[in-house]
């Protein structure tokens, strides 16, 4: 595969189908994230979290079809390895605010990878002159860039709520 990228509208095309998959593979994951977690706002959180991803992949394939490009086609190792460390922090007999710890930790570390990979191609879009492509790229970057805010401030109830509590 990667010796068929050549052009810079190669490279995008092959980050795409990256994207697809990892948001595929969130989507996945994120129902056992949000059954291990016990925080009631941390659940709801990822409840939304979820609901976002399933409609950025649906955006993706939108994204795919204006420009005729394929999805289906390379995996996402990077997303591949962060879905096997949750699960892994998930397997962990451990107390509840453990596992909460390991919930945020990890959705956190997705939405991360997430935020630079669509500011790439928000670039890679912007450069190739796809500039309704871009856009809506553009408003998943901003999307998850929401999400990664939340979960901070998720993370930050969570962690005054174990010092009071």
């Amino acid at each position: 595969m990667f010796d068929t990228v050549k052009t810079l509208a190669d490279l995008f095309e092959l980050k795409l189908q990256g994207l697809y998959d990892a948001e595929i593979q969130v989507a996945k994951a994120l129902p056992a994230l949000t059954n291990a977690a016990t925080n009631p706002h941390l659940r709801l959180g990822l409840e939304q979290y979820l609901r976002e991803t399933e409609s950025q992949a649906a955006q993706l394939e939108q994204v795919a079809a204006s420009l005729g490009l394929s999805l289906p086609g390379l995996g996402c190792k990077a997303m591949e390895s962060l879905v096997e460390e949750g699960d892994r922090l998930l397997s962990f007999n451990a107390s509840d605010e453990v596992i909460d710890a390991a919930v945020i930790s990890v959705a956190q570390q997705i939405t991360h990878y997430n935020i630079a990979q669509y500011d790439t191609v928000v670039r890679f879009a912007q450069r190739l002159s796809y500039t309704p492509v871009a856009s809506l790229l553009g408003s998943i970057l901003a999307v998850e860039k929401h999400t990664s805010e939340t979960l901070k401030q998720l993370a930050g109830h969570w962690a005054a709520e174990q010092v009071v509590g």
